[in-house]
């Protein structure tokens, strides 16, 4: 298992030597290229447009934060190009996956920016122009690798002209990534990307006579690409095309079954669970994951260190079978907290409902273990994820569990990603406020929380979920409650979404996490609001569109007759609707 993520400088220790890292790998596999290129690395990353291009580094790590490999990327915004200028990862570790998941990070990157395309330079794999037959089979190798996401050289212009005073041999073919969008090349958008790269990546080589020569050589409108070498056409197909029709990564609890609170009306139960894997599992859009385990860092990034310990220590105090609920609510002095188990209960939990069990401390930590390892997924360059967890966890804050969670499954994992440099945006569709996650972030302006539930007048927890709590300090704006009324109809709810979704687009996020509750659905015990199938599945299209890479958080959804068939079609949305926008 490795991850992804992008080091936007060398300010920090750790990014610093991240960066040298690369330094053995980008000797390893590029012996002759200008060693500025590395050399000057952070300090385009410091300056990020010094040529007027946009540079960016991508590291994949192992789980021991070890560079596995590394892209260099960059990126024209007014043009509107993304253009590869370095990808390698560690000999040893050839053909386990990382040059791909590195490729198509950058391909999610491309998209995610808006651009019309990626483009990079590849060595030619024809006899007449590479000499070197060992490698000449190299070049063959990359452009075989590459083809397989349906990127192709373009044909017919003069870019592999020699410079003057150079070599003819070996010069590299210009290569598009259309990004799955299926859209021609257009001549005016190549001259401009061709202009930009021999003027600004290759000043210094090129003379203005030279680069007009090879600009004016684009003359096809559409410009023409390679036809397809290394695969038959009827199988050629993106990655993007791989991904969308296939999978959805998902990571189920295989220890939520412990908990099982079987009194009498408490509704989060583990056939809640097996509702929605009847109903999934037969579609085959998940693929479906080793949990792995993540250790209590990721929980104590955002719970407070005495929340935790009192939760493993209580409920291995808690009788055998037995359930503690809090009876008792005192005053929360930090100096003179209550002693006994039974009564610290309600020093930290905010309702009467939620049990403390022998149980629920190893089922929330597992519950924990699947959202990161979702998560490592997506930083991995997976596009789609699936924590399929109980218990539940957007009641959580950092001082206080309730409302059947125990710790903030959703909101650790956004605190995870955004670690990684990211900018991330939530989005809470539960019935109820997510008032976790607001806690958690609310003087934070690197995640985003969007909160769609029943107003607190009438609603679960009651006390926050109100319009006007936006955050404080550097946080103001980066919260919004869209609280709505007893009774909703269908379209009002989408009229809503839609609002949150704007707030997202807004935001610029890197990853989107979805709180996915389903009981806004019709007849749910725990809500008031009859949203059906077909409902689902719009809401399911909606944040797919977003298109970016997407963790969803299962939360709460207590109808269980209809729970699996809501689950099913609101992943049939996304997928559709992350589809559609990929095309």
């Amino acid at each position: 298992m490795f991850r992804i993520r992008r080091v936007p400088d060398d300010a920090l220790p750790g990014n610093r030597a991240t960066i040298d890292e690369v330094q053995p790998i980008f000797d390893e596999h590029f012996k002759g290229a200008d060693p500025r290129d590395l050399s000057e690395l952070s300090e385009r990353l410091r300056n990020p447009f010094g040529r007027q291009l946009r540079t960016m580094l991508y590291v994949a790590e192992n789980a021991r934060h070890v560079v596995a490999g590394f892209a260099i990327a960059l990126h024209e915004p007014v043009i509107g190009f993304f253009y590869l200028d370095y990808l390698a990862a560690e000999t040893k570790l050839s053909g386990r996956g990382v040059g791909a998941a590195l490729y198509q990070h950058i391909r999610d990157e491309a998209r995610g920016h808006d651009t019309k395309g990626l483009f990079f330079e590849c060595l030619p794999d024809e006899p007449e122009r590479c000499l070197d037959p060992v490698m000449r089979k190299q070049n063959a190798a990359r452009l075989r690798f590459y083809e397989r996401f349906g990127a192709r050289p373009i044909v017919g212009t003069k870019y592999e002209l020699p410079v003057p005073g150079s070599d003819s041999d070996n010069l590299p073919h210009l290569v598009y990534d259309d990004l799955g969008r299926h859209e021609p090349l257009t001549q005016e958008f190549a001259r401009g990307v061709v202009r930009a790269i021999l003027e600004r990546k290759y000043g210094d080589l090129c003379p203005a006579d030279y680069v007009r020569e090879v600009v004016d050589s684009f003359v096809d409108d559409p410009v023409k690409l390679r036809a397809a070498c290394y695969q038959r056409p009827g199988h050629l197909q993106s990655q993007d095309a791989t991904r969308h029709q296939n999978q959805i990564v998902m990571a189920v609890n295989d220890k939520h079954e412990i908990h099982h609170i079987r009194e009498r009306g408490y509704v989060e139960s583990p056939v809640r669970i097996s509702a929605i894997l009847r109903e999934l599992e037969p579609t085959g859009w998940t693929k479906r994951v080793e949990v792995v385990e993540h250790g209590l860092d990721p929980i104590l990034a955002i719970h407070s260190k005495e929340l935790v310990e009192y939760l493993e220590r209580a409920c291995a105090d808690a009788p055998e079978g037995k359930s503690i609920y809090p009876y008792v609510f005192p005053v929360r002095n930090r100096h003179r907290p209550p002693k006994d188990m039974s009564v610290l209960a309600g020093y930290y939990c905010i309702d009467t409902f939620t049990p403390i069990n022998r149980n629920a401390y190893p089922a929330a930590r597992r519950a924990v273990d699947c959202v990161l390892t979702v998560a490592d997924a997506l930083l991995a360059g997976d596009r789609l994820g699936y924590a399929l967890v109980r218990p539940p966890g957007h009641h959580a804050e950092r001082d206080a569990f309730g409302g059947f969670c125990y710790f903030a499954n959703a909101a650790i994992g956004a605190n995870y990603l955004a670690k990684q440099g990211r900018r991330v945006a939530i989005i809470d569709v539960d019935y109820h406020h997510g008032n976790g996650q607001q806690d958690i972030f609310y003087s934070r302006d690197d995640v985003l929380t969007v909160s769609i539930h029943g107003h607190p007048e009438f609603a679960y927890p009651y006390f926050t979920g109100f319009a006007d709590e936006v955050g404080e300090g550097a946080g103001i704006g980066a919260n919004l409650n869209l609280p709505l009324d007893e009774k909703i109809t269908a379209d009002e709810y989408h009229q809503t979404l839609g609002i949150a979704i704007n707030r997202v687009n807004e935001f610029k996020p890197d990853y989107l996490v979805v709180c996915l509750g389903l009981d806004p659905a019709k007849g749910d015990p725990t809500g008031t609001w009859s949203l059906g199938a077909s409902d689902f599945e719009r809401n399911g299209k909606m944040l797919g569109a977003v298109n970016l890479p997407t963790l969803v958080v299962q939360e709460g959804g207590y109808r269980t007759r209809t729970l699996g068939t809501n689950a099913r079609h609101f992943f049939a949305g996304l997928l559709t609707g992350t589809h559609r926008d990929a095309n």
